[in-house]
């Protein structure tokens, strides 16, 4: 357990809840492979906290925030990700449109594959430096001292976890519901364009953000 469990219950809660590029790629990858893309995107996600968690307890945050290569690497590592993401999507809404006004047939979704759902979702979160800060901000405020901090630090991402599969769970589950309607109208092209552009400014937003 750790110091004021129930603070950082609800805390971790209502972070999660706030809309950011994880809900967005899950939103993005349910809508182009159906709920099991989403779920496994999240799982991936989910996963990447674990990696946060360990670099915090270790102290090697702080290490990368004094290296101003290594952690100006990882933002254009990270932010690099969401722009191949985000033009994939606007790749993929243009082809898209192409090919319903070449055939005049419904779009049929991209074959699920796990691995690349899981990568995606875990590459997203371990190189997504908001995340890496958050963690070595946030959870050192509940340490108990006289306890080990890595069991501490993984207990707190393993309840962090379950919360964003839950919530993520039952976003990809949302948006495979009104999936189909979307396959048949041009709205399921705007929200993939959307999706992407979104991404894109995202990652543009990293890169223009001032580097250490």
């Amino acid at each position: 357990m750790i110091d004021q469990f129930w603070t950082f219950f609800i805390a971790i809660t209502l972070l999660t809840l706030f809309p950011g590029v994880d809900s967005l790629l899950v939103v993005r990858n349910t809508s182009r492979g159906g709920w099991k893309d989403g779920i496994a995107t999240s799982t991936g996600i989910c996963s990447g906290l674990f990696v946060h968690a360990m670099v915090s307890a270790l102290g090697i945050s702080a290490l990368l925030l004094q290296s101003a290569i290594a952690f100006n690497g990882l933002k254009l590592i990270g932010g690099g990700y969401l722009l191949w993401l985000g033009c994939c999507s606007l790749w993929h809404a243009v082809r898209r449109k192409k090919m319903d006004v070449l055939e005049w047939q419904p779009t049929i979704p991209r074959k699920f594959q796990l691995s690349r759902s899981l990568r995606e979702g875990f590459v997203c979160n371990v190189f997504n430096p908001k995340t890496l800060l958050f963690y070595m901000a946030f959870l050192p405020q509940f340490i108990d001292p006289s306890r080990s901090a890595i069991l501490q630090s993984l207990f707190m991402a393993m309840v962090h976890f379950c919360i964003a599969m839950v919530y993520q769970g039952i976003l990809a589950i949302l948006v495979c519901q009104i999936s189909d309607w979307f396959k048949n109208h041009s709205l399921g092209r705007l929200l993939e364009g959307l999706a992407g552009v979104i991404l894109i400014s995202f990652g543009l937003r990293i890169f223009w953000e001032r580097r250490i």
